[in-house]
């Protein structure tokens, strides 16, 4: 299923045998590195699945079958896969400016701010993009993790949802079969902790944290300073 295979040997030679200089960063489904495909020069992002990740198949078959088939200019697009051994890769179209989070959160970016109208822009193209997935495509997309740092940006800025390894489908009309809380805490919907049931409403919640991230600069949560305690927001 899905977009067509790479071959283990290609992805270790686009990135220099997974070497840190090319490394773009890691989280808990394992890292991501830029790499450069020998035959056809195209920089892309190859997503290196950690096998100690307990959803690394789960997480892994989900991207290859519903963002394989996914097509939307505010989508990251899903170029191909590798599974070799335990090794579990996934490759994606490249983002050049990283993501939305390390543009509002981190001091690589401090001298080089969002305007307000590249703001607005950002947020609606997640906002099509996630129409797209809820009524637009011929099942319904439930992604189950928008936020920041799955919001990626191209050369000219504009926003693309990324990582669907938490992502459900399911026929439009028909209910998302989803039992257990997932997602990232500060986005999820107060009904997604309380019965762990997904729907197009829980991403909605989670999109309207976004905005609020985006336009005031301040995670959902964060740490006070002077207490050392979590603060909502």
């Amino acid at each position: 299923y899905g977009p067509p295979s790479f071959t283990y040997k290609d992805l270790l030679a686009a990135t220099s045998g997974f070497s840190d200089k090319m490394l773009l960063g890691r989280g808990g489904f394992g890292s991501v590195f830029r790499g450069v495909l020998h035959h056809s020069k195209q920089t892309v992002a190859i997503k290196r699945v950690s096998p100690e990740s307990k959803q690394g198949m789960k997480e892994f078959m989900a991207e290859i079958l519903i963002l394989g088939h996914l097509r939307h200019r505010n989508l990251v697009q899903l170029i191909g896969y590798c599974r070799h051994k335990q090794q579990l890769l996934l490759v994606y179209d490249y983002m050049p400016n990283g993501s939305l989070d390390s543009y509002l959160h981190t001091q690589d970016h401090s001298t080089t701010t969002i305007c307000w109208a590249q703001r607005f822009c950002i947020i609606k193209g997640i906002a099509s993009g996630v129409f797209y997935l809820h009524e637009d495509w011929e099942q319904v997309v439930i992604h189950r993790d928008i936020k920041t740092s799955n919001v990626l940006l191209d050369g000219e800025m504009n926003a693309r949802l990324g990582d669907f390894g938490l992502a459900r489908s399911h026929d439009h009309g028909a209910d998302a079969h989803t039992t257990r809380v997932a997602g990232t805490w500060g986005y999820i919907a107060p009904e997604l902790a309380r019965l762990g049931k997904a729907t197009k409403a829980t991403d909605v919640f989670a999109f309207g944290m976004l905005i609020m991230e985006v336009a005031c600069g301040r995670r959902p949560i964060w740490v006070d300073g002077a207490h050392g305690e979590p603060v909502a927001l």
